[in-house]
């Protein structure tokens, strides 16, 4: 297991607290999207950073599904402590990474009027796998939705080079 993610409940609360600081530091009309957007790039650096320590004695990939497969088992347990439930694609650069239970989502309730919330919970996650997939040679764009909580769809599209 990884020292960095030992302790889920210490993950998961300074998770929030970044939500917090992040949504304190920004005030104004677009602070919503500003918010998002720093923690994106938050995460992003963070996966940079996981993905070289997680792959240092990994062989190279043959392919971008390797490398997605890579993504949803080893790196997804290795921060959330579970693989992800469902990978799907399109074979044409767009994967679908299904989480029926995603841990940073748990804390926040079901009622709807959560749902307003949930993209400041899912950015950080947006940049991790983006910051990741970076590092390992693959330009993408990585978005989140969320239909029923806590479950939660990542959206990777394939940028080509």
């Amino acid at each position: 297991t990884s020292v960095f993610m030992s302790n889920e409940a210490l993950f998961q609360f300074l998770h929030s607290e970044i939500i917090q600081y992040v949504n304190s530091a920004e005030t104004g009309e677009s602070e919503n999207g500003r918010c998002v957007s720093k923690l994106e790039n938050m995460g992003f650096r963070v996966g940079q950073g996981l993905i070289e320590r997680f792959t240092k004695d990994t062989p190279r990939f043959k392919d971008e599904l390797d490398v997605m497969k890579f993504i949803c088992k080893d790196f997804w347990t290795s921060v959330f402590k579970k693989q992800i439930d469902n990978l799907r694609t399109n074979h044409q650069g767009i994967y679908v990474l299904q989480d029926n239970k995603f841990r940073l989502l748990t804390q926040l309730s079901a009622g709807k009027q959560y749902m307003e919330h949930a993209p400041k919970f899912l950015a950080f996650t947006c940049g991790l796998v983006r910051g990741a997939l970076s590092n390992l040679g693959v330009k993408s764009i990585v978005t989140a939705e969320v239909s029923v909580m806590p479950a939660c769809k990542f959206q990777v599209m394939i940028q080509k080079m």
